[in-house]
């Protein structure tokens, strides 16, 4: 993973906040979604946790976002840090 400039840590710091930011996730999933339902297979189980992984990430406003889902705020950052495509092509 060193090569590929990868990072485990999720704050690139290996700190253990890390592991308060996923079991904060797991928690969530748990009470939102996962106590909620009695699926009777594991195929329901996974498309269930998908949707909620889903709606999660793309839709549920989150408040350390400033009120924005995960997803919105990382195309925000990507488009940031990306050079304009437009200048690229006319020069």
């Amino acid at each position: 993973m060193r090569r590929s400039g990868i990072r485990i840590s999720m704050d690139g710091k290996g700190r253990y906040l890390d592991n308060i930011f996923i079991e904060r996730l797991w928690r969530t999933l748990k009470y939102e979604c996962v106590y909620l339902h009695a699926w009777e297979t594991g195929s329901q189980a996974r498309a269930g946790v998908r949707k909620w992984m889903e709606f999660y990430n793309h839709r549920r406003p989150h408040k350390a976002l400033a009120g924005k889902p995960p997803a919105v705020v990382y195309s925000l950052r990507i488009q940031a840090t990306q050079p304009d495509q437009q200048e690229q092509i006319r020069a």
